[in-house]
């Protein structure tokens, strides 16, 4: 059975999202050489990403059209990953899907998941997205969180874990990085 893991960058005071701009600017200040390397690590087993719409949309317009000739080779690198990567949006609103390789998925979370973790393959793994991560939870079919906690506080924002989220989770892997950022591997118990 495939897993489904939420692959997040969070603040200390744990927001993944700033609802400013893209959400995530607050990501540039820890996210360095050292991290963008270990982040191969981190999603070597996913075969499949997971987005909302509106990580969606921020995805598909930026790297659709990467790599470029100004790319890092982390950023070339990850250009041709999730360019080729079978990629699923989950949205009650688009209406179509126009990134190579995604579907999408507009209602029926449970079922659509359920066959999918059934399926043979690899990690499923949701990118961001932690609108769609909360349901998700409600639905209660996460296996595991890989979790970037940068060396941040915003104040406000959109949360992994929305309130009376009730979670028992088993540490299997962290890391520190330099740059103050920490990696937090967990699986549901």
């Amino acid at each position: 059975m495939r897993k489904l893991v939420a692959f997040e960058h969070l603040t200390l005071d744990g927001f993944a999202s700033s609802g400013q701009g893209t959400g995530f600017e607050w990501t540039h200040r820890a996210y360095s050489a050292e991290l963008a390397e270990y982040a191969a690590h981190i999603q070597a087993d996913f075969d499949t990403a997971v987005y909302g719409r509106e990580t969606y949309l921020g995805m598909y317009g930026y790297w659709a059209n990467q790599p470029n000739e100004e790319s890092s080779p982390q950023e070339r690198a990850h250009a041709e990953w999730v360019n080729a990567v079978d990629k699923i949006v989950c949205s009650t609103t688009l209406e179509s899907a126009e990134w190579n390789n995604t579907r999408l998925i507009t209602g029926h979370l449970a079922e659509e998941f359920s066959q999918l973790k059934a399926e043979s393959g690899d990690t499923i793994a949701i990118y961001a997205s932690p609108k769609l991560v909360h349901s998700f939870l409600d639905l209660g079919v996460i296996d595991e969180f890989r979790l970037v906690v940068h060396p941040v506080v915003i104040g406000s924002g959109t949360p992994l874990f929305p309130d009376k989220t009730a979670l028992d989770l088993e540490l299997i892997e962290s890391k520190s990085f330099e740059s103050g950022a920490v990696y937090l591997r967990y699986r549901t118990a």
